[in-house]
């Protein structure tokens, strides 16, 4: 009965999805926009009010959610068809996308807080599912990365009560502080450097959930954020040092990419990239273009996580891309669209990320930028064509490694949800194109159109040696495969805080402070009564002086 209320709640969102997709047309063509409030508690000169803000980019984003959230659904519904606990996992999924809704919809920092809570929580449960021990070291790393982004929200809103209102969309941040916390914020929700190690280890979640969470939620949400209240943060002139930072991101994930073989991993380190490639597009002011290629990544890094996901069911749990394969002669038709996403991602021309990624490629290059950033650029997008033919390769060619593993067992519900997310993907990018930038395209000279177009042939070409020299760089792979020694940095800051809970609780709390304000806190009155019946001595005094001992021990020990 319950599997029979989730269809029904999917095909609700699905068409809630068409409707919400019309209704942001029409505010985007009349310059239309809406805001409820409501009003829950006067504190002094403090109003504590949830809000709504309903516009073009909330109204279109939450259409995509509700898309990918109803293919998804859908989609879980055969893929965990044989979990014990798959109620447990629908109620997860279901609250996941209820936060990212409350999110997105609301410019007031507590209802923010609320769904970005609500998301860190949620994800922790999600990535944990499987209950072994590298799920429980991955959520571990994936809650404590983002509660720093939660601080930095939690400091935002006290920050804001100067100013009157938690209403960011109310002033300018001129106060600095303010817009350093969102960034922080930002920072490590998306996943960036020094943050980006919890991204490629939350993959021990199930495939739907990671279809969704690198799609158009979790990691999404730092860079909606920005999006939204672009306008409203002061950089504090750290625009230039920010691009460097998203560009290293980006240089990485190709990097780790190009020697990872699991097959989740590298789909999640594009993940990675793409979000680097947002940043680095509002770093210049361009929220327009930031937001469009947010909604077109959203589409086709749905539509292969799914695909992935059906091949990971086809090959029994394995993801070692080493052992696939011969795949487009299995599954022709999966395979196709697994193909389109990835060319999606690289950018072919005429298919939906070509729009996006062409346009900003221009832009970037029109725009004032030192040539080490240029080049870094490049070679971050040759590393993305370069990974994605790899992986192609992997996948498609030559014959099938492991016939023993096969288990062909083709869903028509999976193939429906692939294919309404292929047609998504297939035409969105061009119509959003000429909705939004046919007026405001960069044109670019022969020459450096041309040299784009070599770029992408030496990503090819790179992709094809990747593939053929498995060894390649053998040496480096411990330096490679450890993002940059992040998660060993992460695992010892982990270590080092540990131990100092550890011997906060062991000895400040269950130690002399126990002893001095616990249980015997009353013997300690009376003996300070004794001493007072003999020595007369005034009480308060030697309250005072037993404080005073406290504070100094406190303050020795810390």
């Amino acid at each position: 009965m319950m599997l029979y209320n989730l269809l029904i709640l999917s095909i609700i969102m699905f068409l809630f999805s068409f409707v919400f997709i019309l209704y942001s047309l029409y505010m985007y063509m009349e310059l239309f926009y809406l805001i409820l409030e409501w009003d829950i508690l006067y504190f002094m000169s403090m109003k504590f009010s949830y809000m709504l803000f309903l516009d073009f980019y909330s109204m279109m984003f939450l259409s995509i959610i509700m898309l990918i959230s109803s293919m998804v659904m859908l989609y879980s519904l055969e893929y965990m068809n044989f979990d014990k606990t798959i109620m447990r996992f629908n109620y997860l999924l279901i609250l996941f996308i209820i936060s990212m809704c409350l999110m997105i919809l609301s410019p007031s920092i507590l209802s923010i807080m609320l769904g970005w809570d609500g998301l860190g929580l949620i994800s922790y449960c999600l990535v944990i599912y499987y209950h072994s021990m590298v799920s429980l070291n991955s959520g571990m790393l994936t809650i404590m990365c983002n509660r720093l982004g939660d601080i930095g929200l939690l400091m935002g809103i006290c920050l804001c009560s100067i100013y009157g209102s938690w209403n960011l969309m109310l002033y300018w941040f001129d106060f600095s502080l303010i817009s350093l916390m969102l960034i922080l914020s930002a920072l490590t929700k998306s996943a960036q450097m020094p943050f980006s190690s919890w991204l490629p280890a939350a993959m021990t979640a199930p495939t739907p959930v990671s279809s969704l969470v690198h799609s158009s939620t979790l990691v999404t949400a730092g860079v909606y954020l920005l999006i939204r209240f672009n306008n409203f943060i002061n950089y504090m002139n750290l625009n230039i040092y920010l691009l460097y930072l998203f560009i290293l991101t980006m240089f990485m994930s190709g990097i780790m990419a190009n020697f990872e073989f699991d097959l989740k991993k590298i789909i999640a380190l594009s993940t990675l990239s793409q979000l680097s490639f947002m940043m680095m597009v509002l770093m210049i002011n361009m929220n327009e273009l930031a937001f469009f290629h947010l909604i077109i990544h959203a589409l086709f890094k749905s539509l292969m996580f799914l695909c992935a996901g059906d091949f990971i069911h086809f090959m029994n749990g394995d993801q070692d891309i080493r052992n696939y394969k011969g795949m487009i002669y299995m599954y022709p038709l999966k395979s196709l669209i697994m193909m389109f996403s990835l060319f999606s991602l690289m950018g072919f021309p005429y298919l939906s990320g070509f729009y996006s990624k062409d346009l900003i490629i221009e832009i970037m290059m029109n725009y004032k930028l030192s040539n080490l950033f240029i080049y870094m650029f490049f070679f971050s997008m040759l590393l993305t064509i370069s990974y994605s033919v790899r992986l192609i390769m992997f996948l498609m060619m030559n014959n099938f490694n492991f016939m023993s593993y096969m288990n062909y067992n083709s869903s028509v519900i999976m193939i429906i949800c692939m294919f309404i997310l292929f047609n998504y993907m297939i035409f969105y990018g061009y119509n959003f194109f000429n909705l939004m930038f046919n007026k405001f395209y960069f044109f670019m000279m022969m020459l450096d159109k041309l040299l784009v177009l070599e770029f992408y042939m030496l990503g090819i070409y790179l992709g094809l040696y990747f593939y053929l020299n498995k060894l390649i760089m053998y040496n480096m792979m411990f330096f490679i495969s450890n993002m940059f020694f992040l998660n060993n940095f992460f695992k010892i800051i982990y270590l080092d805080m540990f131990k100092f809970i550890y011997k906060y609780e062991f000895v400040i709390e269950k130690g002399w402070m126990e002893w001095m304000m616990g249980l015997y806190f009353k013997k300690m009155i009376n003996l300070l009564y004794y001493i007072k019946f003999y020595n007369k001595i005034e009480l308060n005094y030697l309250i005072l002086l037993y404080f005073l001992m406290i504070l100094f021990l406190f303050f020795m020990i810390m």
